[in-house]
């Protein structure tokens, strides 16, 4: 149903004798969506040999570590604990679906229904279109693979295997149509601007939420499958771990016990196959009023802020200043800061506050806030072109790559050094302190250098609408962009890290020397790798203003 009340099935008129919504109009719809889904990751991969190397790579790492699980889970079969461990697994990748594709970079373009607005559907045939499209993919193949894992682990005997199967069936479908109507349900938030600032704190979500994650293995391996007991015994009954638990319950004779899980786990599909539809269908048909109300306050001059006068004159300050609003106002940049904040301070105290941590982990806090280096040309966007009419030389390039790095160097610097002596303070170990301030500052000049280069040679755009921070089509490119640079940066760190190991193993002293060694080595990678990007971001202006400009 169109925003005008008219039904249609496929597009094409219904004949007199054909029932609206019939099985011909919805496979017709299905197979559209389907092929729609496939053309735009062929299409994607289109655009460069670079982008298909790396979608390949990510699949193939996705896959192996998908049979590594496979094969994990298939090894535990026999264990006594092993039922628990596959119900929190369910219940996992159901949080997973729920959360990552409205936050994670890679979600695909069919997930804004709000692109499908003035085509002329019907909220059935296309709610039956979209979960078919949405089975067509990575995420869903392995989260098949965790199922089937989960089936052979657990299942002894004919029963258990048949329901084992139908409970896959029924958790993975759960699993997507769960992703479907939370992405449904908050769209319109999301693509609004208090929403999208709302949604910075995701970032901490996902930051103690990997975190807890982590200390939970942790406990694992040091304890045992028998902590998950607890846990499980309430999970079995929420779905779609319901539908694992059936398993079991039919592998030991409890049918009953199967059915009901079973059919809780269906319950479940259904009602949120109904609330999908019911969310679809005011999107379909329901005006957004977001922009229609008027702000009739007056508008204030300001002058420059206090910041502003602290800054450099000419153009060094004013790409500071633009920087750092960026930050402060963009809710995905600042979505991007909070969470690399949160990371950088929660994985070396935690581990501290645990008494398993190092020193060196506080070096997480300068790597976190060094990858905000990376693609700095995206978040500008379409305004980029704005910054690229200013620029006419080398000199110019690498002026506004030094501003810009010089504003990241004005929260990183202080909070890595607070990170790494708040560490040392709760381990106690003083003496290891100028070797990770050392660690940190040449990591971060590092990340630094390569991020000012691979901003030049792989920008990619960050959509400003929607949920997404990568537009579609450059999704490998960003993978590419931030790991390689990684990867660069901590093979430009070998030789500090080198040096590290040498005076640990000599035993003599001199640790205190990696405090200045790691600052001017940092400092001196951070400026050779600008001077390096320069000529590359002159040269390939047009290029980066089209890559940014996608979204």
């Amino acid at each position: 149903m169109n925003a005008h009340g008219t039904p249609v099935g496929s597009g094409t008129p219904a004949g007199p004798g054909t029932p609206a919504g019939s099985g011909t109009s919805v496979t017709s719809v299905t197979s559209v969506f389907v092929r729609l889904k496939l053309s735009l990751l062929r299409n994607g991969l289109r655009q460069s040999g670079g982008r298909r190397a790396a979608y390949i790579a990510s699949v193939v790492v996705v896959l192996l570590f998908a049979a590594l699980q496979l094969i994990g889970l298939i090894a535990l079969r026999g264990h006594a604990h092993v039922d628990a461990l596959v119900i929190l697994l369910a219940a996992v990748l159901g949080l997973g679906w729920a959360v990552m594709p409205l936050f994670f970079p890679g979600g695909d373009e069919t997930l804004d229904t709000t692109r499908l607005v003035m085509l002329p559907l019907r909220p059935r045939p296309l709610i039956r279109a979209l979960l078919t499209a949405s089975l067509v993919g990575i995420g869903p193949l392995f989260t098949l693979c965790m199922f089937a894992g989960s089936v052979v682990a657990v299942a002894h005997g004919g029963a258990a295997y048949a329901v084992g199967v139908v409970g896959a069936v029924l958790a993975l479908l759960v699993c997507v149509t769960l992703a479907r109507t939370v992405a449904a349900a908050n769209v319109r938030l999301l693509t609004s601007r208090r929403g999208r600032d709302l949604a910075v704190l995701s970032g901490l979500v996902i930051a103690v939420g990997a975190q807890l994650v982590n200390f939970g293995v942790q406990r694992l391996g040091s304890s045992g499958l028998e902590q998950l007991g607890p846990a499980a015994d309430v999970l079995r009954w929420v779905p779609p771990a319901s539908a694992i638990g059936a398993m079991d319950a039919a592998g030991d004779g409890a049918y009953g016990v199967a059915l009901a899980q079973l059919a809780l786990t269906a319950a479940a599909l259904v009602l949120l196959l109904r609330v999908w539809s019911r969310h679809l269908t005011r999107l379909m048909t329901t005006p957004d009023g977001s922009t229609l109300r008027s702000d009739t306050r007056p508008v204030r001059e300001r002058g420059s802020s206090g910041l502003a006068r602290l800054l450099p004159a000419g153009r060094t300050g004013t790409t500071m200043e633009r920087t750092l609003r960026y930050v402060w106002r963009d809710p995905k940049t600042k979505a991007a800061w909070v969470t690399s904040l949160a990371i950088g301070l929660i994985v070396p105290v935690f581990n501290a506050w645990q008494g398993t941590g190092s020193v060196y982990f506080a070096c997480f806090a300068a790597g976190m806030l060094g990858i905000q280096m990376y693609n700095q040309f995206g978040q500008d966007t379409s305004a980029f072109w704005m910054v690229a009419m200013t620029i006419s030389s080398t000199r110019d390039a690498h002026v506004e790559l030094r501003a810009r790095a010089l504003a990241l160097l004005l929260i990183t610097l202080p909070y890595a050094t607070l990170v790494t002596v708040l560490t040392t303070a709760m381990l106690g170990d003083w003496r290891t302190l100028p070797e990770a301030l050392g660690l940190s500052f040449a990591l971060l000049g590092a990340m630094l250098a390569t991020g000012a280069w691979t901003s030049a040679r792989f920008p990619y755009s960050i959509p400003q609408e929607g949920y997404k921070n990568v537009a579609p089509g450059q999704v490998g490119l960003a993978w590419i962009s931030i790991f390689g640079g990684m990867v660069g940066a901590a093979l430009l760190c070998a030789p500090v890290i080198a040096l590290t190991i040498w005076l640990n193993v000599r035993e003599g002293g001199g640790g205190w020397l990696l405090l200045p060694v790691g600052t001017v080595y940092g400092a001196a990678l951070s400026l050779l790798g600008l001077r390096l990007a320069a000529p590359r971001t002159a040269g390939r202006l047009p290029e980066i203003l089209t890559a940014v400009s996608k979204g």
